[in-house]
């Protein structure tokens, strides 16, 4: 039996979060996914532009009054390769229960 590959960008820890994050809220701020990921900013930044540069996330860069925001939003190119990402684990998982 051939195991689907597991796409590498969703497989690291703290991208498949920000992704799972995304997929359940359509965007949100920075700090919000820094919050709930437990994240370092710096390292969030660096994993969002990976996310951004494949496509999958579309980011915000705007204002609130005179402070910085940045809203991350799924794309659907994003949604799309999450949904493969999970139907993947899952036929990893249907061979661990035969």
């Amino acid at each position: 039996m051939m195991f689907p590959t597991l796409d590498p960008l969703l497989h690291a820890e703290l991208r498949l979060a920000v992704m799972s994050l995304l997929i359940s809220t359509d965007e949100a701020e920075f700090p919000y996914i820094k919050e709930q990921t437990g994240a370092t900013a710096g390292n969030l930044s660096v994993q969002v532009d990976k996310l951004s540069a494949a496509g999958y996330i579309e980011v915000e860069k705007t204002f609130k009054g005179k402070r910085p925001c940045t809203i991350c939003r799924i794309t659907d190119k994003g949604r799309q390769a999450f949904k493969t990402y999970i139907e993947a684990l899952k036929s990893y998982l249907e061979v661990s229960k035969s």
